[in-house]
């Protein structure tokens, strides 16, 4: 056990490190080859910085996710999920930080990860409706997973957020299964990819340095998508849990869009009207909003992680508690205060 615990945290520190380092010499690279993300009316920020450093932290977890399954730390499911798919979700995020891809493209490309992820876990449907038919909960859990790859792009919009709000998710998921007494090999892709955002954050944590970009975002959501198929499926963690994990994300996004639609007729456009965005250009400081979301995330919405957990069935209330507060929030800072 002490021998098997060692080799975790290794593998931990190698990753960070390499983290680190390779963050430092794309960050160069990036400047060098024009890979910037230059002041427009959707930012935030007043210089140009260098952008798709997600694609380090990606790169570096996806291949020790590979090397798991080669000493046969992991299913060969997951990793299929996270190694193809991962692969894929950096490369297209990447070339669309490089290149500015279609909108249509991209949503081709999420459409098309949210289907392997299902496949890769046996078509299994995140949530059971005794009434509807099975094509019908397939339905909506892709139309979900499509959903969740979005959302991650949405909120990586000032300083740390993105990556901050990863490594709560993965440290909050961590808790959660050591409760439920859950797969350790899980938990050690969820150090993974938490302490590979640890590293990023490094750099990314206000004032930025460098932007993750597509390349990051990308493989958050479609990461945490093949982890959320995964434990829902097999019962480690249920899908109103999940719910509570991502409560900020989720309730901040979802209520976005829906005032959009009802507010703006190209609702579906480029914007900068969440209620993070409005709040760190009226305080002008990136720094307090993602701590006070980080608070957040600690003080709430964990404990209310380990309630549902517990008791699975207030799960559902927990969910409830945990996205109430966001969408008054977002009702009050969000588009209608930057439409007002």
């Amino acid at each position: 056990m002490k021998l098997e615990l060692g080799w975790g945290l290794g593998l931990l520190a190698a990753a960070f490190l390499t983290t680190i380092i390779g963050t430092l010499g794309f960050r160069s690279f990036a400047i060098h080859h024009g890979i910037v993300a230059n002041p427009n009316f959707r930012s935030l920020h007043q210089r140009p910085l260098p952008q798709g450093g997600g694609i380090v932290f990606s790169l570096v977890f996806i291949s020790t996710v590979v090397g798991l399954w080669l000493a046969d730390v992991i299913d060969t499911n997951l990793m299929q999920a996270i190694g193809i798919g991962g692969a894929v979700a950096t490369g297209s995020g990447f070339a669309d930080d490089c290149t500015q891809t279609k909108p249509i493209i991209k949503l081709a490309v999420q459409g098309l990860l949210s289907a392997w992820v299902l496949y890769c876990f046996g078509g299994k449907p995140l949530l059971v409706l005794p009434w509807i038919p099975t094509t019908a909960e397939l339905a909506i859990s892709w139309l979900a997973l499509v959903w969740l790859m979005n959302l991650y792009n949405f909120m990586d919009g000032i300083d740390g957020m993105a990556a901050s709000g990863a490594f709560f998710i993965c440290a909050a998921s961590i808790v959660v299964l050591l409760v439920a007494n859950g797969n350790g090999s899980l938990m050690l892709v969820l150090g993974l990819l938490a302490i590979c955002c640890l590293g990023f954050l490094l750099f990314n944590w206000s004032p930025a340095t460098i932007f993750m970009g597509d390349s990051g975002s990308l493989l958050l959501g479609y990461s945490f998508s093949a982890l959320i198929i995964k434990t829902v499926t097999t019962e480690q963690i249920s899908i109103w849990t999940w719910l509570v994990i991502f409560g900020y994300f989720a309730g901040d996004t979802t209520t976005t869009t829906l005032v959009r639609i009802g507010l703006t007729r190209k609702w579906y456009g480029a914007h900068r009207s969440h209620a993070y965005q409005n709040l760190a250009r009226i305080w002008g400081s990136h720094q307090k909003v993602t701590c006070g979301v980080s608070l957040y995330h600690l003080l709430w919405i964990l404990p209310l992680a380990v309630w549902s957990t517990l008791d699975r069935s207030s799960a559902p209330y927990a969910a409830a508690l945990a996205l109430a507060p966001v969408v008054l929030w977002t009702l009050r800072f969000g588009p209608r205060l930057s439409s007002s």
